[in-house]
């Protein structure tokens, strides 16, 4: 492989430096070096951080190709500066036996375009009523560490419980998402003020603050590892908080959906809004952001939640929940969190990268940027301002509820093991 100069880079956001890639590795960090024959990338006032690591995307393939594909999801992930991402199970068939996560692997392996970690489901087809092959997942070559039946909570106390002790045997770790299915039937938006004018049924912040609870104790008393999905709310945050300084082994996710847009949006009527967890108060939203900041919430996941038009747009009552996030999430940070002083570039890269590698324990990924480490990369430039376009997206979908909307920042570069996925920001 060629070697590749990039010149004047402020790793993360530090002091300008340049990085020589060498093969698959980064040969050397530091300033005024030059490398004969190498590809030149002139990156001053540019941020050079790790490969953006995603705990949360829903890839769509087996079953929903019409939404995504792993080719194509990835893709979309390198334009978000994504190296690796962690594919959810609701698949169709899902993704509970050994076979259909080594496809998933095998897929991401054949696009090429950023690691795909396969996430296996808790139980058998997400029914939340048995146990899926948990073992017999991570023995295979998939490797699976993170189990979840996000799209459904684990609702029964007894099936989490086994589940949180059979991945303590291989140091894995249960993703709950955390919503008490009695407290939420019908529910079409946060419970609250809007939801009361509109006459739209509400979705409690209890109903994901009492599963968090619940499960921290849980996670608590078999002494293994919980990972909560997509927080929300202020009262989630406050408990989190508590666990922690219980010294429970417990980490937290927020989307940047989350950080950014409120329960006021609904008003539109526009289900490209329509979210599980929904949209909260803005209350909700300051308080997480405080919480990434403090660590609290250790962090952001994206929840690229992929659905055809037609599955948008339609009335309401009608539309799938979700949006896709792969290709605005940097942006929604550096929007929510740098700009706002709370958090700097290391700590973007800290919450984006670092922590997400290391709870879903990919390796290769959330490394140091210096001599010898893997050569993921993403080269970001912070000057950018520019109007979201959803028809530019690499992702098969366009669900995103920021079209139109000026968002900071561009990924301009992602490398892979040392080559680029992305160049001048467009894919390789």
């Amino acid at each position: 492989m060629s070697k590749i100069l990039i010149r004047g880079a402020k790793v993360l956001g530090g002091e300008a430096q340049d990085v020589l890639i060498d093969g698959e590795t980064i040969a050397e960090v530091g300033t005024g070096l030059s490398a004969e024959g190498a590809q030149v990338i002139e990156a001053e006032g540019q941020i050079l951080l790790p490969g953006l690591v995603d705990l949360h995307t829903h890839l769509r393939e087996p079953g929903r190709e019409d939404s995504e594909t792993v080719l194509t999801g990835t893709r979309a992930a390198a334009s978000g500066g994504y190296t690796a991402v962690f594919a959810m199970a609701n698949t169709h068939p899902v993704a509970d036996t050994a076979g259909v996560v080594e496809q998933v692997w095998r897929l991401g392996k054949e696009s090429g375009y950023c690691d795909v970690q396969p996430i296996g489901a808790v139980t058998v087809g997400l029914e939340g009523k048995k146990l899926a092959e948990l073992g017999a997942m991570h023995d295979s070559a998939a490797g699976v560490t993170v189990f979840s039946d996000d799209g459904k909570c684990v609702d029964d106390a007894v099936i989490m419980r086994r589940a949180l002790e059979y991945v303590k045997a291989f140091g894995g770790v249960v993703a709950q998402h955390a919503q008490e299915p009695r407290l939420t039937e019908g529910a079409q938006m946060n419970e609250g003020v809007v939801s009361a004018e509109l006459g739209l049924g509400g979705w409690p912040a209890v109903a994901e603050e009492s599963i968090i609870a619940r499960d921290v104790l849980l996670a608590e008393h078999v002494g293994s590892r919980v990972h909560i999905c997509h927080l929300s709310t202020a009262g989630s945050v406050e408990i989190v908080r508590w666990a922690k300084s219980r010294g429970i082994d417990v980490t937290a996710e927020v989307t940047p959906h989350h950080l950014l847009l409120t329960d006021e949006l609904v008003r539109s009527y526009n289900p490209v809004y329509k979210v599980n967890p929904p949209l909260r108060t803005e209350r909700d939203v300051l308080a997480l952001r405080e919480a990434l900041a403090d660590g609290t919430i250790d962090i952001v996941a994206t929840d690229h939640a992929p659905h055809p038009h037609e599955d948008k747009d339609c009335e309401w009552a009608a539309a799938a929940m979700g949006m896709v996030g792969l290709e605005t999430a940097l942006s929604v940070v550096q929007q929510t969190m740098v700009e706002t002083g709370l958090l700097d570039w290391a700590g973007v890269a800290d919450r984006m990268s670092v922590k997400p590698a290391a709870i879903g324990q990919a390796k290769e990924h959330g490394r140091p940027v210096s001599a010898g480490e893997p050569a993921n990369l993403t080269l970001v430039d912070p000057a950018y301002r520019g109007v979201v376009d959803p028809a530019a997206f690499a992702s098969r979908s366009r669900n995103t509820p920021y079209e139109g909307r000026e968002l900071p920042g561009r990924v301009t570069h992602t490398f892979l093991r040392g080559r680029a996925t992305l160049v001048d920001g467009k894919l390789a």
